[in-house]
């Protein structure tokens, strides 16, 4: 069967739930963006591909309800259609505010946005028209992105980073960091996992016995976390990202109640890493 968006779905961690907000989705070129990817592994893994051939990267945003607070986790990738000739694919938003009032909730519900981290297809819907699309939500970021992002100079990585105008810009005097730890809302907790940019940061969630990560690009494909060093093109810094990856699949596969989210994923962004003669993902 073809690969499909993920939809707009809800899991309870203990009191707290966690709603994914679709806003579009990618389809890329799988050896371009994953080079050391070989055709035998693509081959038993159908199902993360369109029907054209092309690997389907799922985009969007989660919302996080917690004792009477909401927060958006990234801001997916904007009311736009590109194509990325560079990877072989076209990148396509529009549909998060449309999810958003879905799941009941309008912009001035929020009160709180986590970036992951600042690549493109994550602040999106950062502003509109020069304001800020959340106006009353405290607006936070790793330690060093938003600063990282405003000193790049080249042009191959710029492309791929937030905006000078529609999200530098609006967010200047707003964005707040956050570091390792740091506590966001009742439950939902700060845990740095750079590599992929050098603030990246995921959100963990946790009630009572329960536990969740939104691991933000830690991983792209669901393989990333089954089928070792599986490297994306997109990763600043490759090292530390294989291994900030590495180490966040032992924890999932460790610990039988935690759940990991993936804006990225196709099909389902919840699953859990489970040990099946190797790792394995399996959507829940």
């Amino acid at each position: 069967m073809a690969a499909r968006p993920a939809p707009l779905e809800s899991i309870n961690v203990g009191d707290i739930r966690i709603t994914y907000i679709p806003d579009g989705d990618a389809t890329v070129d799988a050896t371009t963006v994953f080079p050391a990817a070989n055709d035998t592994l693509w081959e038993a893994h159908r199902e993360l591909f369109t029907d054209d051939g092309k690997l389907l990267m799922t985009m969007g945003s989660f919302l996080i309800e917690t004792a009477g607070r909401t927060i958006l986790v990234d801001l997916g990738f904007g009311d736009m259609t590109v194509p990325f000739d560079a990877v072989g694919g076209v990148f396509r938003g529009g549909g998060l505010l449309d999810n958003l009032e879905r799941a009941g909730f309008r912009p001035g519900d929020i009160d709180t946005v986590f970036y992951t981290h600042m690549h493109l297809d994550h602040v999106g819907w950062t502003s509109r028209g020069g304001t800020l699309t959340f106006p009353d939500a405290r607006h936070v970021v790793g330690e060093g992105e938003f600063e990282f992002w405003q000193g790049v100079t080249d042009p191959d990585l710029a492309v791929v980073g937030p905006n000078p105008d529609t999200v530098q810009a609006p967010l200047k005097g707003r964005v707040e960091s956050v570091g390792d730890g740091e506590v966001i809302a009742p439950g939902v907790n700060v845990l740095a996992s750079p590599g992929h940019t050098p603030g990246h940061c995921s959100a963990v969630v946790s009630s009572g016995s329960e536990r969740a990560i939104i691991l933000g690009d830690v991983a792209h494909c669901p393989l990333q976390l089954s089928e070792g060093d599986l490297r994306i093109i997109f990763d600043v810094d490759q090292d530390t990202a294989a291994r900030t990856r590495d180490r966040i699949a032992k924890e999932l596969e460790g610990d039988g109640r935690t759940r990991a989210a993936d804006g990225h994923f196709p099909g389902s962004v919840f699953g859990r890493v489970v040990q099946a003669e190797g790792r394995k993902w399996v959507s829940l």
